[in-house]
């Protein structure tokens, strides 16, 4: 059954980060992990939903998609309709939590849309989102903007903010961890993916000289990889193909890897969630935080036919 457990009122944060600033990029050496150790989720206990089959602005596959935990506002992307696969062109929709359409934003030639984040700063949302599409589709840089209800920006929009975490890095994308304010990035560099994990703050300024950790990325295995997401000193990662691709059978699997080590903690476990689902293809991962204090980690799957995909989230809630 739907559990629909969200609070209404918003915890305190911290002030937003002033959006001024140089961007640096960092040395190709590892860096130091310096996480606090923090409880993590157990990816064995099974998942809850938040919404199933909820149709987005455009009709395309969901990718990524990212909380304000403070503003408590939902934000899904999806290939922009009409487009190519690697044009980089974007829809993001932002949803309540019952997955009711509230606005949208078209972004031309940022990237693939895996992985984004969001970050409040007082009422308005920043999301921080891949930039400047390669051959591919995804995106070589990251970009941070005020989410504005039904505008379109492009890569080369004046007063865009670029930023480039790994100097080295031919690619980019990032998550935002929202209770302790962390942006995790994963990059490519030297044929590899690799994650690195900054202060918000320190990001939103520019200041990419300071990694709280950094490390290649855990092998796994030839599972399609689908979104990733970080809590505390946990990182957290989403794998598998569709029904189509796996004749109807549930290869989804979640992971969760020690940000201080770079080696994984729990799993590949499969999961089922949304198991019933038409279609069925792993997208997103992201944490919130609910007014009553309990975390939770979501994890997205796309549904429907050709023409007509829909949005479904769900979430897991047992800390150990």
């Amino acid at each position: 059954m739907p559990r629909s457990l969200w609070g209404r009122r918003t915890f305190l944060r911290a002030g937003g980060a002033a959006i001024a600033g140089t961007t640096f990029g960092i040395s190709t050496g590892s860096a130091a992990a310096a996480i606090p150790t923090s409880e993590r989720f157990d990816l064995a206990t099974p998942s809850h939903d938040l919404y199933r089959a909820k149709p987005l602005h455009d009709d395309t596959v969901q990718q990524g998609f990212a909380f304000d935990n403070t503003n408590r506002r939902l934000f899904v992307a999806q290939r922009r309709n009409g487009t190519a696969e690697g044009s980089g062109d974007l829809c993001v929709s932002r949803l309540d939590f019952g997955g009711r359409q509230l606005g949208f934003m078209h972004l031309q030639g940022f990237g693939h849309g895996v992985s984004f984040g969001a970050e409040a700063v007082g009422t308005a949302t920043y999301l921080w989102m891949e930039t400047d599409a390669n051959d591919h589709g995804y995106g070589r840089r990251l970009a941070r903007f005020a989410f504005t209800d039904g505008k379109t920006l492009s890569a080369n929009s004046t007063g865009l903010r670029k930023f480039t975490p790994v100097a080295a890095a031919s690619e980019h994308t990032c998550a935002v961890d929202p209770v302790h304010e962390r942006l995790i990035v994963r990059f490519h560099q030297n044929g590899a993916k690799h994650i690195a994990v900054y202060s918000l703050a320190a990001a939103a300024e520019g200041n990419f000289s300071a990694p709280l950790a950094r490390f290649p990325q855990p092998d796994l295995g030839a599972r399609k990889f689908q979104g990733y997401t970080g809590y505390g000193s946990h990182l957290y990662m989403l794998t598998g193909h569709s029904y189509p691709e796996t004749g109807d059978v549930v290869d989804s699997e979640v992971t969760s890897v020690n940000m201080n080590t770079g080696t994984i903690t729990q799993g590949p476990l499969l999961t089922s969630a949304g198991s019933t689902l038409p279609f069925r293809e792993p997208e997103g991962m992201a944490v919130y935080r609910t007014a009553g204090g309990e975390v939770r980690l979501f994890l997205g799957f796309a549904s429907g036919e050709p023409g007509d995909r829909r949005s479904n989230l769900f979430f897991k809630n047992v800390l150990v």
